[in-house]
């Protein structure tokens, strides 16, 4: 329950932020994933085909990315098809005295491509995103590591695959008829 003190501050507050959603509408802003129907974000999202990614951190970015894209399951129909280029390098940080480390920093590259099926000399949209995360390394056991390892390789993938699913939503809103 909100204190006699707090309440009296909050109308004016909810006032204007009704008054800046509802000023959404006349300036232009309209939802990426609002409209409904077969030629929808949504939909064409559903339609990419997410090649290969080579090594055991390419796959956990394939099924993230299979999974942000195919909200409704897997494609009944594939019309593009996604190239992801994807490296992860490591540098040690945080070194101490006796010239050992206490961090470890990852940083995710992702180079994409999408084409039309069958098409692949035809790039209708590519792009980039990076990712950074970071594990402590100081006093680990190797298995603790090795999971804290797989679990920053997961996040990054989680978060490439949310900037490329967002980058490519974009593109199929700011161009229906590709």
């Amino acid at each position: 329950m909100l204190s006699p003190v707090v309440k009296p501050r909050l109308k004016p507050l909810a006032f204007l932020a009704a008054a800046g959603l509802a000023g959404l509408g006349g300036c232009g802003f309209s939802p990426l994933y609002g409209q409904s129907g077969e030629n929808s974000v949504a939909a064409r999202l559903d339609t990419v085909d997410v090649a290969n990614i080579p090594e055991r951190t390419g796959q956990e970015l394939r099924l993230s990315l299979q999974t942000d894209l195919h909200i409704a399951g897997a494609p009944t129909e594939q019309r593009y098809s996604l190239v992801v280029t994807y490296s992860i390098a490591s540098a040690s940080i945080g070194e101490q005295e006796d010239t050992s480390y206490t961090r470890q920093r990852s940083t995710a590259l992702a180079r994409w491509t999408l084409t039309p099926i069958g098409q692949p000399a035809v790039h209708l949209a590519e792009g980039i995103a990076t990712s950074e995360d970071a594990l402590n390394i100081i006093d680990q056991q190797y298995f603790a590591q090795t999971l804290e390892t797989g679990t920053v390789n997961q996040q990054l993938a989680n978060q490439m695959a949310a900037q490329i699913t967002s980058q490519i939503a974009a593109y199929f809103k700011t161009h229906p008829a590709a």
